[in-house]
């Protein structure tokens, strides 16, 4: 059973070990984490999906190690896996490209370090293998000389790696920056057919023990008990946080003078970049017959009747639109890499997905001209509540 307590993937930093076939990823990745992470093979291509290692890594703090296909790899499994590997590579913070000592930079290196520059990555170069070597090795881009299998390097490797910890820092906060401690904040949080059996939501738990760790008093009901919850306080709460589901329900139900927003817009500035979203809300009701509307999620659950991705949003957008737009569904890492023909794409709030990815999905939407929003600005806009929703957040976005 997992580890409660350990921190989720998406707030990792994730490294990624990318290089053609053979040159000793899977070895490396193992070396670095300390046990058999990968299987080892001299057969070239062993390595046929990416493989993860959660670890510590100081100063960096918690990691997730991502060993990936051999770039170079051919034929039709060949440019599936090599496929993976550039999915990976949305999800990186860090990537480490694997050369091999004796061979030297090759095509695939020189196109993986390419990428690496178009997206401003951060990387380290490493040649594997020096214990095979004699002599020197051709090496670019200050490359450290690395043995996995005798252990040369590795410190080194730990080393650069942790070098970019202050580069990677993140101080971005889901909500402690919006109150003050010795606040007390109402999380809204439905129990229903479509919550998960015994627990709440990653964005839930992220947002409440953010708060107990700002000092605030956190107040969990659902949208039922949220007048008698408020009734109950000698001073009203600072702020509300509601799932979108519910949006409406609660907007109509709670003062004005009461703060609100959504979990969902909370993590659309902690994620992603909130302007482009509100932008993206602007193209909701210009939807027609027929315009190609793409439904994303970041994570992969069992749909459940009212599910809010197949079913709700589908329905709300077509009432407020006016229109029968065409809808599709996408989960997990199975997002499109062509989005010039969508007229809208309608992201969730992204908590599955590290900042990384959030952030190269809402770039690649942008360079393909297609307008996005999330589902929380998305149901507040059409709830005719996105102007209120946003009073808290906008100060500080």
């Amino acid at each position: 059973m997992a580890n409660l307590n350990e921190t989720v993937s998406a707030e990792r930093v994730h490294i990624g070990f990318f290089g053609r076939r053979n040159a000793g990823k899977s070895s490396l990745v193992n070396a670095l984490a300390g046990q058999e992470v990968s299987i080892v093979s001299p057969v070239k291509g062993t390595t046929t999906d990416p493989v993860k290692r959660a670890m510590e890594l100081l100063p960096l703090g918690p990691v997730l190690l991502t060993d990936t296909p051999g770039y170079d790899d051919e034929g039709g499994l060949g440019e599936l896996r090599v496929k993976k590997t550039r999915e990976a590579l949305a999800r990186t913070d860090i990537a480490v490209l694997v050369m091999d000592a004796a061979v030297g930079v090759t095509d695939a290196d020189r196109e993986l370090l390419k990428l690496f520059e178009e997206r401003k990555l951060p990387y380290v170069v490493v040649c594997n293998k020096s214990d095979l070597t004699d002599g020197d090795i051709v090496t670019e881009n200050d490359a450290l000389r690395v043995s996995a299998k005798t252990g040369e390097g590795i410190a080194a490797l730990k080393e650069r790696l942790g070098s970019f910890a202050e580069a990677l820092k993140n101080d971005k906060k889901i909500v402690a920056d919006l109150v003050d401690p010795g606040d007390t904040v109402i999380l809204v949080i439905p129990i229903d057919g479509a919550a998960p059996k015994g627990r709440i939501i990653l964005p839930q738990q992220q947002t409440l023990r953010e708060l107990l760790d700002h000092h605030c008093a956190a107040l969990c009901c659902q949208p039922e008990q949220l007048p008698d919850v408020i009734a109950a306080l000698k001073t009203p709460p600072a702020l509300v946080v509601t799932d979108s589901q519910v949006f409406g329900k609660v907007e109509a139900m709670l003062p004005r003078e009461i703060p609100l927003t959504s979990f969902s817009i909370l993590f659309a500035r902690y994620k992603g970049e909130l302007r482009q979203l509100m932008e993206g809300a602007e193209t909701l009701s210009a939807l027609k017959d027929g315009d190609k509307v793409l439904i994303a999620e970041g994570c992969t659950h069992r749909r459940q009747c009212g599910d809010i991705g197949t079913e709700k949003l589908p329905r709300w957008i077509e009432a407020y639109c006016g229109a029968k737009p065409a809808f599709s569904f996408t989960s997990g890492a199975g997002f499109p890499e062509d989005l010039t023909d969508y007229r809208l794409i309608v992201h969730c709030g992204g908590c599955m997905l590290n900042a990384a990815e959030m952030g190269d999905r809402l770039r690649r939407a942008a360079e393909a001209g297609t307008p996005v929003v999330n589902y929380g600005v998305a149901i507040a806009k059409m709830h005719g509540i996105l102007e209120r929703a946003l009073q808290v957040v906008s100060r500080k976005s």
